[in-house]
């Protein structure tokens, strides 16, 4: 008898699964917790979405990674937003549904309603309204006359001055070009909010300018607008190109022929944000700096209950 051992071959091993995206695990999570909450049967959807029940099974395993389209008929068939399917927030929970619905389809006067009772709600009640007075943030595109006017109001009003910008650098060590290079765009909301948040809590009287993006980021905005009371700071498109252009800042008209468009563009996407502030101010709507400022002061003293 032999002692040699006899080689045994390997079996084969299982194929392995494809690995699986955790987006498309949980976007098939959510389909089928939406299906069951319907009542409704695979084939049932996937009929209703006309698509195959191998299609819609494949996506709710989270190894079918279906077209935007697929995603809109099956939200249909579900009776839902396509919003609801890719995992929005407001749709985690009954509590937040319930909200939706509660503000779906209401007007922007009864929206801004909301958001100033919920703020109040959950920010320092009774006294946030006086804190906001005397906190004035001015909003607006480059060249609307944030920096300019924000330096004469608070030395009218004897109040500290912030240059949001100048602060977010001193924060990162760095300018902001470079903070956007080197950290990216995530990097800067933070390095944003951390300077909102100490200009807040250590000035209880400041005027701020603010950068032009801070709207572009709901959750400094919303901080802004609990704090303080906003200004939005308009101009004509040509006034903005042409007041960068007069600091000596040659890059908006250097960095493509289409810059005018391109700032059009940018005040359209912006506006339905700015026209959040508590007062517009259209600087072009006077000869100059001086008659600007003259009338800016009279609104604001009037704002805050400081006698001109």
């Amino acid at each position: 008898m032999s002692t040699e051992l006899q080689e045994r071959p390997l079996a084969d091993p299982a194929p392995a699964e494809p690995p699986r995206h955790p987006f498309l695990v949980a976007l098939g999570e959510r389909v089928r917790n939406l299906r069951a909450r319907r009542g409704m049967t695979r084939k049932a959807v996937a009929q209703v979405a006309d698509v195959s029940e191998r299609h819609l099974a494949n996506l709710e395993y989270g190894t079918g990674n279906a077209s935007i389209l697929v995603l809109l008929q099956v939200a249909q068939a579900l009776h839902c937003e396509l919003s609801e399917l890719l995992g929005d927030v407001t749709t985690s929970s009954p509590e937040w549904l319930m909200i939706r619905e509660l503000l779906e389809h209401r007007n922007e006067a009864d929206l801004r309603r909301a958001r100033q009772h919920l703020s109040e709600l959950f920010h320092a009640p009774g006294t946030a309204d006086r804190a906001r007075t005397t906190r004035i943030a001015l909003i607006g595109l480059r060249g609307a006359g944030k920096s300019s006017l924000g330096q004469r109001l608070a030395q009218d009003l004897g109040y500290a001055f912030i240059e949001l910008s100048r602060e977010i650098e001193q924060f990162a060590g760095c300018s902001i070009n470079e903070i956007h290079n080197l950290y990216g765009t995530n990097a800067y909301r933070r390095y944003e909010r951390r300077a909102l948040e100490e200009a807040i809590q250590i000035y209880p009287e400041v005027v701020i300018a603010t950068p032009g993006g801070l709207v572009a980021d709901a959750a400094n905005f919303n901080l802004l607008l609990q704090h303080c009371y906003t200004i939005w700071l308009q101009a004509d498109p040509a006034d903005h190109m042409g007041r960068v252009a007069a600091q000596g800042d040659m890059r908006p008209m250097a960095a493509s022929p289409e810059a005018m468009e391109d700032l059009k563009r940018i005040l359209a996407g912006r506006s339905a944000f700015y026209a959040k502030a508590d007062l517009r101010f259209n600087t072009s709507d006077y000869g100059g700096e001086d008659a600007a400022f003259q009338a800016l002061r009279l609104d604001v003293r009037s704002v805050i209950g400081v006698k001109t």
